[in-house]
């Protein structure tokens, strides 16, 4: 039988870089934007923000300060919506839930309005406190 040389390991491969600035500040924008889905698919305000999260969290650690905001104002947009409906669904059998249904689709459009802030500061490299947000998550 023949003998066989030693033959040597494989060089190793050369290390991935990570994502670069602008990557990063693409994420993060669509942390916030990705909110905007609830116009199409219902709860997608809250699903968008959540896949973006959990998808990027690990190789982008400050997405997960990202994610995190934008799903703890998406959740409170969602209680508000749905708390102030009921409220005017139920006081509308006393002639006066209409008052409130204008506040409802106004929290909804502040809803909107807030992630598209949030997107655009995200894109430009600054943080963004979303206002009347709980702390959910």
């Amino acid at each position: 039988m023949s003998e066989r040389p030693p033959t040597a390991p494989p060089p190793p491969s050369p290390p991935v870089p990570g994502p670069s600035e602008t990557e990063i500040r693409q994420w993060h924008m669509w942390c916030h934007l990705s909110a905007l889905a609830g116009l199409l698919v219902p709860f997608g305000n809250v699903l968008g923000p959540l896949i973006v999260w959990q998808m990027k969290k690990s190789e982008i650690p400050s997405v997960e300060i990202h994610g995190k905001a934008a799903l703890n104002f998406q959740l409170t947009v969602l209680i508000a919506v749905v708390a102030g409906s009921v409220a005017a669904i139920l006081l509308s059998f006393f002639c006066v839930g209409w008052l409130l249904f204008p506040v409802v689709v106004l929290i909804g459009i502040a809803g909107i309005a807030f992630s598209i802030i949030a997107g655009l500061k995200a894109n430009d490299g600054q943080d963004y406190q979303y206002p009347y947000s709980f702390k959910l998550i």
